[in-house]
């Protein structure tokens, strides 16, 4: 329900004036629905039902929201499209949503332009709400450097020296591996960065990618690849003995709707070795255990690949435990 709340917070920090009496408030939103099915179908599920939830108990400013709802095509040029769109054809009063870095970039850019409310509902970058920031536009969840923060801790007790970096190639990606390039070195002085792989998002050539990183020798791998690109990623790299040697850190990895599709059925006798231990917590007898962790959260996992569940903690400054979001 942090969708829920975080529309009464923006709705209450405006005027009522600023709406029609007795109009609906309309609500524009856009998204990356048929680039990424696998996270956006649950994400409108819960803006959906936040709706329900909202009208039904009478709305905000006394009135009804009502939500325009439309594909932005994942890129940043549809997305603008889209959005001009919902702005002057469909008098929406606010948007909301977008997905890939660059697209809310872009569309947080317009909504200064145009001076309506923007809440960015999936972007991580740290240039939405800090070099490119805006009064117009906020953002619904930790940036990629809190997410980087949260998982620097785990990789430097991991204790390795030499690393590698494979992250997709666009501002999300970027804004990452220079994070954790950042924020490792802070805390393990002297490691060593020995390949970076970038591939275009969507169209990693995994074989390649997974035989540089070989080439390259590393003794631990952040990646922060996720959705087609992480499948196709973890069993290349399970086929080619990647992790046999080398540890894993995935920033999005523990996120349910990336870590689903790397489990499979058990294998049939004479069939092809399965991805297993997805959900495991230990490993199984006679496998060889590969320790991945994933922002906030560490499982040791059975087989040739595991990843955990989302971040549902982290500690505050004192010590004690505190709520937090899962990481995407």
């Amino acid at each position: 329900m942090n969708c829920k709340v975080l529309i009464y917070c923006l709705f209450a920090a405006i005027n009522g004036d600023a709406f029609g009496q007795g109009q609906s408030i309309k609500i524009g939103e856009l998204n990356s629905y048929k680039v990424f099915p696998a996270f956006l179908e649950p994400y409108k599920k819960g803006w959906q039902l936040a709706l329900e939830e909202i009208n039904r108990s009478g709305g905000v400013l006394g009135r009804q929201l009502e939500v325009v709802s439309r594909d932005d095509g994942g890129t940043p040029g549809d997305a603008v499209r889209v959005a001009e769109e919902l702005i002057s054809r469909e008098k929406a009063d606010v948007l909301m949503g977008t997905f890939a870095s660059n697209v809310g970039l872009a569309v947080a850019n317009l909504a200064n332009q145009r001076k309506i409310l923007f809440l960015a509902a999936e972007p991580l970058t740290d240039k939405i709400v800090w070099e490119n920031g805006n009064r117009y536009t906020f953002r619904l969840r930790p940036s990629t450097y809190m997410q980087v923060a949260m998982l620097v801790p785990e990789a430097a007790r991991l204790n390795k020296k030499r690393w590698a970096i494979v992250v997709p190639n666009y501002e999300y990606g970027q804004s990452a591996a220079a994070s954790f390039r950042k924020l490792l070195t802070r805390a393990q002085p002297g490691v060593e960065f020995v390949a970076e792989q970038a591939p275009p998002l969507g169209r990693i050539d995994a074989g390649a990618v997974v035989q540089a990183l070989l080439e390259a020798r590393p003794e631990a791998i952040f990646s922060a690849l996720f959705a087609v690109d992480l499948q196709k990623f973890v069993r290349e790299g399970n086929t080619r003995g990647l992790f046999k040697s080398a540890a894993v850190v995935n920033l999005l990895g523990g996120e349910p709707e990336y870590l689903d599709p790397l489990r499979t059925k058990p294998p049939k006798a004479g069939g092809s070795p399965a991805i297993r231990g997805a959900r495991s917590t230990r490993p199984s007898t006679g496998s060889s255990a590969t320790l991945i962790r994933s922002a906030g959260t560490i499982t040791r996992a059975s087989a040739r690949w595991s990843a955990t569940a989302p971040c549902t903690r982290s500690r505050t400054a004192s010590g004690r435990p505190a709520r937090s979001m899962p990481t995407s």
